[in-house]
């Protein structure tokens, strides 16, 4: 088990790489690990992630009382805690303000569709928990039910919060989000965004938990029909409009309506269309 001078060594180089790779900026975010021992090793409330050096660095029992360290805990102290509460086999935290993600969040798109083949072999689909007040343990408790079943969440408007067995696969999945977002974006931009066909899908997810790994109730469901992807996404072949159930831990789970492009009421079509046919019939007469 790696040690707590490694350990710290560890989160102040993903601080930097945070900071760096533009998934977060001044104060915010904060990243975690858990101690040899059971404890966790935190990045203090309200300092500079691109500038971490050790004695920003504090350490806290599970119920979350400081041990020893400068200053204040993280202010997202209850979501880590919760987020070690409900899965053992997590040994580091990285939350960060990727920007497009988070924008996929403020636009009302989802980010739990099955577009890239690399992406629902490592993560699945990337859920997003509606929105809730940060640093406070309603957000802890929204939260909590979600990071059962994945390694990687949005949380609208806020940020994303990515789990892993150490604080490289932590970040790697962060680094995974926010390049889907913005392959996803850029897709949209040219055109539209089209989703794996259902059984394509569902073949990779099943190979990627056997192969990877992941939350271990997404590994025990490896072989059952659809392995842990959204229910709302297997009834449908490339859908672009996938709905949440509405019923257990996938209530709290906004699958934000996508548009492929906009829909006009026949009245204004027509109109649209007389004027379009005007001006085609005005160049033609001028040439």
């Amino acid at each position: 088990m790696t040690s707590e001078r490694e350990l710290r060594k560890q989160l102040i180089r993903f601080g930097r790489l945070c900071y760096e790779r533009h998934l977060l900026v001044a104060m915010d975010g904060n990243l975690s690990a858990r101690l040899p021992d059971g404890s966790i090793l935190c990045t203090q409330a309200g300092c500079h992630k691109g500038f971490l050096e050790d004695e920003h660095l504090v350490v806290i029992d599970p119920a979350g009382r400081k041990l020893r360290g400068r200053g204040r805990p993280t202010s997202e102290m209850a979501m880590h805690l919760a987020c070690y509460d409900v899965r053992p086999d997590v040994h580091a935290i990285v939350h960060a303000h990727p920007p497009l993600s988070i924008a996929f969040t403020i636009a009302g798109e989802s980010m739990a569709r099955c577009v890239l083949p690399e992406v629902v072999l490592t993560l699945g689909t990337v859920p997003t928990v509606e929105y809730e007040t940060t640093g406070t343990q309603a957000l802890a408790d929204k939260i909590r039910p979600v990071v059962r079943d994945h390694d990687a969440i949005l949380m609208d408007r806020h940020g994303a919060v990515c789990l892993g067995r150490d604080l490289l696969e932590a970040f790697c999945r962060l680094e995974t989000m926010e390049h889907t977002a913005l392959i996803t974006k850029t897709a949209r931009d040219l055109g539209q965004v089209r989703e794996l066909p259902t059984d394509e899908a569902v073949k990779l997810r099943s190979m990627g938990l056997k192969r990877y790994g992941g939350p271990p109730s997404a590994v025990a469901r490896a072989d059952d029909p659809g392995a842990d992807l959204p229910e709302a996404c297997l009834g449908c072949s490339g859908c672009a409009n996938p709905r949440p159930t509405g019923v257990g831990p996938k209530a709290n789970l906004r699958l934000a309506r996508v548009v492929a492009e906009p829909v006009l009421a026949a009245p204004a079509r027509r109109e649209l269309e007389d004027v379009v046919l005007e001006e085609v019939l005005r160049v033609l007469g001028e040439g």
